[in-house]
């Protein structure tokens, strides 16, 4: 090409430049002119529509469940804990157009309530509503995977569809798939009872949850110390758009507070035998219900607190509400010849008696009111009180105590701790009945010296028991170690345990020396509770009840046996009750041998060994 040429074309090229670069300036203002009107319009012409678009994405709160502490009895070894689980929640902006069809899904494989959760279902401006709560992890997840493959073949269908041009059937596969994505799932444990109907009546269960969906207590220490044991729930804040997480969204999060573990002072082991034999007890005697009681005599632990009927935590629908309490802190009764030794320790202490003491025994003895006799005819008995208490005598006791002075049998019950709750953190704890100084006659003195006339629950009986048993000092009996707060604001435990001497230990071993006569194979009336190779220290109670109709005795009794072993170096002190046997035994044929078996295998799973001293042989009658 010539130069002339080169010189005629440059000026075009250089023109046809400026023309395309004055076009891309002419396209960029036109693009930013758009933004920056958009801008305007957003910030001030009308905020309101769009802060309202924005929300209608918003942001959710998540609540972050704080895991329940473990109830454990005094080895570490659960009653209670917390195992995987999950909860089922809903985004009601993506559930509501298939509500029908996912309630009905739910409730057949979740076993929740089918209305409720068309309810929840359906929440308008809402983006999470709880379906339900502390659900197993592995039920949750077939559920969920489920749900998930069911969203998944729909958007495939949708797909078809699309390429169909069917419109109808997009929109309706659009929404199905939506709908089961909008289910989804957090941690949130679930409450598990490895040990079954182990200390049941005590341990309690979690029932139906609260509106929320939180657990609710019904029972036992799960209701006693709720707020102890549940901690404090967490929660995050975060932002949600076209149903998902914006990953650099604002968020907050604050973590929940676990709950505290909850240690008692009950040993699994020997609970499960205590019960096993209580029930046992009560089949064979043909009895309505069972209580059995294991005490440290020298810690007031409660090792062992036995309830018959009882119930399986995991299953508690199954059982009637009556058997989810504890009877031994709930029912009182009369505790019969049981209460005998109270009264003759408190005549020793007192200098009235000792346990050689003699007295006249007639076959009945008329007061004021009525006639007082024994279990057992007989003409006149040279009886020493040592023989009173072997043969369980009540015209005997009532002798005895026409020597205390006025006020002092009830003054030395009440430091038995008679007629006062034990306060050991049991929902439901009755006090039982001890009369005040106005109703107390000499006709109430003479029934309550051997038993009658006043009541009492079954930790209660066997504190006062053990107080013997620890040389005439009484300590509060505990079911927590450490301490704890219930939900009643009382504080609990062994730490907060205190104890109060009772009777001097003299009245407490001359006591004791009594209760072992109670065992003898010739003279005592309860050979049947003896364990082999140990000293035994004991005490029968056979009373008649109070129908709840009549309001009058009804020709049904609570038998017992109470006692003590080594009886010489106690280690533990354990009291069997049963009520209503049919079977025509007492206290020293039913509840004795009951004793002999829970008190043998307490002794052997402890180590303790015999002390090798021989037992008591006071004299039970006089020349």
């Amino acid at each position: 090409m010539s130069r002339t040429r080169q010189q005629r074309l440059r000026p075009r090229t250089r023109g046809s430049s400026d023309v395309r670069m004055r076009s891309g300036f002419i396209l960029i203002a036109i693009v930013l002119s758009f933004f920056g009107a958009r801008l305007v319009q957003l910030q001030g012409l009308d905020p309101r529509e769009y802060a309202a678009m924005a929300a209608a994405d918003g942001s959710v709160t998540v609540t972050l469940p704080a895991e329940r502490g473990d109830i454990l009895d005094r080895n570490g070894e659960p009653l209670a804990d917390s195992a995987a689980g999950l909860m089922v929640i809903a985004d009601p902006a993506l559930t509501a157009p298939r509500a029908t069809e996912l309630a009905k899904f739910l409730s057949t494989r979740l076993a929740v309530d089918y209305f409720r959760t068309l309810e929840r279902l359906r929440v308008e401006d809402s983006r999470y509503q709880y379906i339900a709560r502390q659900v197993p992890a592995r039920i949750v997840s077939t559920v969920i995977d489920e749900a998930r493959a069911r969203a998944s073949d729909a958007a495939e269908q949708a797909l078809e569809a699309e390429r169909d041009g069917d419109e109808e059937a997009l929109a309706e596969l659009e929404e199905i798939a939506d709908a089961y994505n909008g289910l989804s799932t957090e941690r949130d444990p679930v409450r598990v009872y490895p040990a079954g109907d182990v200390a049941a009546n005590l341990v309690g269960f979690l029932g139906t949850p609260n509106p929320d969906g939180s657990a609710k207590p019904s029972a036992g220490f799960e209701s006693m110390f709720n707020s102890y044991l549940a901690g404090t729930d967490g929660e995050t804040s975060y932002q949600v758009g076209a149903g998902n997480k914006i990953p650099l969204g604002d968020s907050t999060i604050v973590e929940p507070t676990d709950g505290r573990d909850l240690v008692t002072t009950i040993d699994r082991d020997l609970q499960f035998f205590t019960q096993r034999i209580v029930r046992q007890t009560v089949r064979q005697s043909g009895g309505e219900s069972g209580i059995g009681v294991v005490m440290d005599t020298r810690t007031g632990d409660i090792l062992a607190l036995a309830d018959d009927p009882t119930y399986d935590l995991n299953k508690p629908d199954e059982a009637s509400e009556d058997d989810y309490k504890s009877r031994a802190m709930t029912d009182v009764y009369e505790p019969g010849s049981v209460e005998k030794v109270l009264t003759v320790a408190g005549l020793i202490d007192a200098g009235k008696v000792t346990n050689r003491t003699r007295l006249l025994v007639p076959g009945r003895l008329d007061r004021q009111d009525r006639s007082i006799g024994d279990y057992f005819d007989h003409g006149l008995l040279r009886l020493t009180l040592a023989g009173v208490i072997a043969k369980s005598s009540n015209i005997g006791t009532v002798l005895a105590a026409d020597k205390f002075e006025d006020g002092q049998l009830r003054d030395y019950l009440t430091r038995f701790g008679l007629g006062q709750r034990t306060n050991i953190g049991v929902g439901g704890e009755t006090a039982g009945l001890l009369p005040d100084d106005s109703m107390w006659t000499s006709q109430t003195q003479d029934r309550i010296a051997f038993g009658q006339s006043l009541s009492v629950n079954a930790v209660q009986m066997t504190a006062a028991v053990n107080t013997i048993a620890n040389d005439g000092v009484r300590i509060d009996p505990s079911l927590i170690k450490g301490s704890a707060t219930t939900d009643e604001g009382t504080e609990v435990g062994t730490d907060v345990a205190t104890t109060r001497r009772v009777v001097s230990d003299d009245a407490a071993h001359q006591t004791m020396l009594m209760m072992e006569r109670v065992l003898d194979p010739e003279e005592g009336v309860a050979p049947g509770a003896a364990v082999p190779g140990y000293r035994v220290a004991g005490k029968t109670g056979t009373a008649q009840r109070v129908g709840e109709e009549c309001g009058c005795y009804d020709g049904t009794f609570t038998v017992s046996f109470a006692g003590f072993a080594p009886a010489d170096d106690p280690r533990f002190t354990v009291y069997v009750v049963v009520q209503d046997p049919t079977n025509g035994g007492g206290g020293g044929s039913v509840a004795g041998p009951a004793f002999s078996r829970i008190m043998s295998y307490a002794l052997r799973r402890y180590a303790v060994p015999p002390t090798g001293t021989p037992a008591s042989r006071l004299p039970v009658e006089w020349r």
